[in-house]
Formats: C-alpha cells, sequence, structure tokens
C-alpha cells in the first residue's frame, strides 16, 4: 500500500470558497505574497502552478499540464463548488482539523466543509482573534478574567488552540507566566494603543505570550505557525528554537506543541520534536508551495523526529487546488522514501505501512483525541477582523 490508499486526517487547514472566483484573486489565493507581480507576467509560472497543471487539470477533465489560462477558464466553467468536491474527493482525506480564525476571504465554516464535501471536521481556535474579540468590552483590569472566559467558553468546541504571534512578534515567550500585575499593564497598554473602529489586533509581546499560557493551562494541542509566511512574519524571529525554553517549562503541561510548516526550518523542528516529547511537527502549506521539489521538505520531517511525532497537513485556505496539491505532493513523497528504504533493508513492508499510516492520520487521532471519527459536535464562528494574520 504504502501511501496511495492511506486515508488523512489533514491536522491543520482552513475553509474553501464556495462562490466565484476572479482570476486575478485565484492568482492572490494561489501565493503567500500579498502582491502580483509584474504586470503581463503569469504569477502562477511556479512550482504550485506546476501542480495545478499537472495533478489539478486531469480531474477537471482538461490535458495534463493545461495552460494557467485554460485551467482558469475550465474552473469557471464548472463553478466551485463542483471544482471543490472534484479535488477533494481525490485528496483521500476523512477529517478537516479547521482554523477558523483567519478570515480574509469569506471561507465558509467547519460546518458547511462538513455539509459541502462529506468530509468530517474539528476545530482549531485562534488565541490572538479570542482576545481581539474581548477587547472592545473589557477594560485592563478585567482582560485576564474576560479572556479567560471566552478561552473556556471556545475550548469547550474545539479539539486545540493556535497561535500566531510569529506574525506580531515573533517567539518570544518566557518560561514561567506573567504576573496578574504584569498583565494588566499590558492590557492597559494594548487597548489604549488600539483603535476601535479600525479593529484590535493583538500585538502586544506580554499578551501575545500571556494567552499561549492561559491555552497551557487546559492541556490541549496547541499550534504555533513557524517559519514561511506572508509578508508580517519576520522570519529569524520565527525560528522554533526560540522556543526552547518554553518546551523546556512546559513538558509536563499535558498541552501538545504542534509545530506547523516550519520551512525553512524543518530540521529545527524535527530536532525538537526528538528531544521534547510534546512537541510534534508538520511540513503543511510548503507541501503544494514547493511542488516537485516537495518531496525534500517531507524527507527533512522524518529525518530524526520519531514517527509518531510527524503529522500530515496542507494549511489549504481558499482554494481545492491546495489540498490536492498537497496531498498527491506528500503521498508521492512519502511512498518514495519509504520505498527506498525497503530497497536499503530498513524496515519491512508492514513497518512501512505503519509509518505512512501514522503520519497520514493516527498521530493526529491520538494527539487531538478524535478517535475513529473526529467530527465535532460543536462549531465556533469566528469573524474576522481584517486580513492580516
Amino acid at each position: 500500500m504504502i501511501a496511495s490508499d492511506v486515508r488523512l486526517v489533514d491536522h491543520h487547514c482552513h475553509g474553501l470558497l464556495f462562490g466565484a472566483l476572479p482570476a486575478a484573486e485565484f492568482r492572490l489565493l494561489a501565493t503567500e505574497s500579498d502582491w502580483l507581480s509584474i504586470d503581463g507576467i503569469e504569477t502562477l509560472d511556479s512550482p504550485f502552478g506546476l501542480g495545478i497543471r499537472s495533478r489539478c487539470a486531469p480531474l477537471l477533465d482538461l490535458p495534463r499540464h493545461a495552460s494557467i489560462a485554460d485551467y482558469l477558464a475550465r474552473r469557471d466553467e464548472l463553478g466551485a463548488p463542483e471544482v471543490n468536491r472534484r479535488l477533494m474527493a481525490a485528496t483521500g482525506t476523512d477529517v478537516l482539523i479547521l482554523d477558523t480564525g483567519f478570515t480574509a476571504s469569506d471561507v465558509v465554516s467547519p460546518s458547511s466543509m462538513t455539509g459541502e464535501l462529506g468530509i468530517g471536521s474539528a476545530e482549531i481556535v485562534r488565541l490572538e482573534r479570542i482576545a481581539e474579540e474581548v477587547a472592545p468590552s473589557t477594560t485592563a483590569s478585567g482582560f485576564l478574567a474576560d479572556f479567560r472566559e471566552a478561552l473556556q467558553r471556545a475550548s469547550a468546541g474545539a479539539v486545540g488552540f493556535k497561535s500566531v504571534m510569529a506574525y506580531r512578534t515573533g517567539f518570544d515567550i518566557p518560561d514561567s507566566p506573567f504576573t496578574a500585575a504584569e498583565v494588566e499593564a499590558a492590557a492597559a497598554e494594548w487597548l489604549a494603543g488600539s483603535d476601535p473602529e479600525a479593529g484590535y489586533r493583538l500585538d502586544h509581546r506580554v499578551l501575545l505570550a500571556h494567552v499561549v499560557w492561559e491555552a497551557v493551562a487546559l492541556a490541549k494541542p496547541i499550534q504555533f505557525h513557524v517559519g514561511f509566511g506572508d509578508s508580517d512574519v519576520h522570519l529569524h524571529l520565527s525560528d522554533p528554537t526560540r522556543l526552547t525554553g518554553f518546551f523546556r517549562a512546559t513538558r509536563a503541561s499535558g498541552a501538545s506543541m504542534m509545530l506547523l510548516h516550519c520551512y525553512p526550518f524543518i530540521r529545527e523542528a524535527g530536532s525538537l520534536a526528538h528531544i521534547f516529547p510534546h512537541v510534534y511537527l508538520d511540513v503543511g502549506l510548503v507541501s503544494h508551495y514547493m511542488g516537485p521539489s516537495a518531496g525534500s521538505a517531507v524527507r527533512e520531517s522524518l529525518e530524526i523526529a520519531p514517527f509518531h511525532k510527524v503529522l500530515y497537513s496542507s494549511d489549504a485556505y481558499g482554494l481545492a487546488e491546495h489540498y490536492l496539491v498537497s496531498a498527491t505532493s506528500w503521498r508521492s513523497a512519502i511512498s518514495r522514501i519509504a520505498e527506498e528504504w525497503l530497497v536499503d533493508d530498513w524496515l519491512t513492508a508492514g513497518e512501512a505501512d505503519r509509518i505512512v499510516e501514522a503520519v497520514a492520520a493516527g498521530n493526529a487521532r491520538r494527539v487531538y483525541g478524535l478517535g475513529n471519527h473526529g467530527l465535532n459536535d460543536r462549531v465556533l464562528e469566528v469573524r474576522g477582523l481584517d486580513g492580516r494574520r
């Protein structure tokens, strides 16, 4: 079997768009850049563009390697709902664990994803978004209690949390929580410096660390964006080794730390997963953006981390093409790696299947407590304030 038929649990992804999608918006969604490049240049002349043309085009009844122009025309002809159904069915995914905190586009909710696609869904709650929703009705002295209450409510319907502090300040979490007085002083600074008309964006270093420590106390998985992302990321500050002290301090907390994406810090993340029993990693996001080179990221993720610490994700957002290219790239890459190990007699065929299934789904089911189905009974809808992470 290796990976051709194994079913996936996508442990970090986002909703799809089901409405009409102009070509320019498709191209923006198909890159982490905030800008399209020089007029007249095809921005999808890229590794991900190769994936769309070679992996997605045949599923829309086009020749393999059809042009991007022909692909987008056919996509419009079929309509987004049909495209989404065809491409998502081909991913072989059983469960989507959806981050609902980033809604720069009109992506659908977990319940709508399940209803439209027939794929099970669970929810990840974004910590910064909870604080931002509390902000309009709280005070500096009330922030700690108000945030804690809102976090408890959100936790009841979620399988875990996510922090995007890599987009705000980079990784800067002390190895013990801040005091109540320090949190109150930080909340006063943040609230006084925010413009309610423009919306609240949590970017205060003390509060960003505080909301993570509050989540640690609830002993659920906490996802961290690591490395490559859009123009908000200061890449050198998102090296996960900056979290070493925090990981040491939380080793016995009961919370699992999920390092997402990790490029170009895949080996650093793998080293942390090797050392700390509660640290895990994936190579989502670049699994579609690297296209034919995605195998190098998958290979690095398996170099030193124990196999029970590596998970599959796509980090797909908006486009079913993200999901499909990620799934096919990952399947191809891990199959090739397992076959090499078989040829070199590092393992048996049964062991290869076991490892592949663990990374594909088993590890996520265990860490997030999904059991055999992973369906989330309650969906927390979160409105986005703007397009920034």
